[in-house]
């Protein structure tokens, strides 16, 4: 199996995390394990890299991709929202630093038989843990018209999201969806003809929304990097990778409550309410890739890249 990902804005990643080599150091999204394998060649004999996906096939080719290392790396199935329940797990108190890539790897995307592609036809599926309970089909078949255009306009940014749920509704009357070249044409017929002309692909964005409620991608994030940083060791760096713009905004916005938790009013001379820094921003302005990484990976392009640094 060629679990595949072209890793994004590695070497911004690699100086962000500024590793030690007895560090400790956390993989919450391993995928193709790109940044996993560049992190351990930094690490010396007692340096440690933990590696986490909830797909098993990532990480049986992570095992193999790493083996090499084999004597400091640690690899679990599980989601990255349970970091603390994992860390306990295997008995790694704190970590100096931790990477999330939030997109999808390039197996996923390009093998048929998981459902994320708009471009193949395949299952409806679309589950990052392939043991998942709720599909894509799911989604598609059992949400109400108006739950279904909430989450195309909200996760998609669909301008054609109302338009998309009722076409969808009303196809399933017929017979249920179940794989993603049907949801493909019936968008397709939903989106009008001037729409389509320019832009992406007219099921982009939709199927973007669907992975998102799959996966709960958003609903997890910000919670997510709170615990990370609570993890972190005092100058353990956390580096967030996002594909998106509602990714990103919770990144930035989440980063920029744990640097100023303060509640008290604007117009107060003096902080009363007590809650005190526990992280400060690295990247003023999210890091992008270079015009020479885009060219090599087109995927790339809409990448960003944000560090927070714990302080306490």
């Amino acid at each position: 199996m060629d679990f595949h990902h072209v890793s994004v804005l590695l070497e911004e990643c690699i100086q962000g995390l500024n590793i030690k080599p007895d560090g400790s150091y956390l993989d919450g999204t391993l995928g193709g394990a790109g940044h996993s394998e560049a992190i351990c060649h930094h690490l010396g004999e007692k340096g440690v890299l933990i590696g986490i996906d909830q797909d098993r096939h990532a990480i049986e080719a992570a095992q193999e991709r790493l083996e090499k290392f084999e004597d400091r790396i640690i690899l679990y199935q599980d989601n990255f929202a349970n970091v603390k329940n994992v860390l306990e797990k295997v008995e790694v108190l704190k970590v100096n630093g931790i990477v999330l890539d939030l997109g999808v790897s390039s197996y996923q995307l390009d093998e048929a038989e998981r459902g994320f592609s708009y471009m193949q036809d395949g299952p409806l599926d679309m589950r990052m843990d392939p043991e998942g309970l709720r599909s894509a089909q799911n989604v598609i078949n059992e949400y109400s018209e108006e739950d279904l255009a909430r989450i195309i306009k909200e996760y998609g940014e669909e301008r054609w999201a109302k338009r998309i749920a009722r076409f969808i509704v009303e196809e399933r009357k017929k017979k249920p969806f179940t794989t993603t070249m049907e949801l493909v044409e019936v968008i397709k017929k939903a989106v009008p003809k001037g729409a389509r002309r320019d832009g992406p692909h007219p099921a982009k964005r939709t199927f973007q929304a669907i992975r998102i409620e799959v996966n709960q991608e958003l609903a997890i994030l910000e919670q997510s990097i709170k615990d990370m940083v609570d993890v972190l060791d005092t100058g353990g760096r956390l580096c967030i990778i996002t594909f998106h713009s509602l990714e990103d905004r919770i990144v930035k916005q989440t980063f920029r409550h744990l640097e100023n938790p303060c509640i008290c009013p604007p117009d107060f001379p003096i902080c009363i309410c007590g809650k005190q820094p526990v992280a400060k921003i690295i990247t003023r302005k999210p890091i992008l890739p270079t015009n020479e990484e885009i060219g090599i990976n087109p995927r790339a392009r809409s990448a960003k890249l944000r560090i927070l640094e714990k302080i306490e």
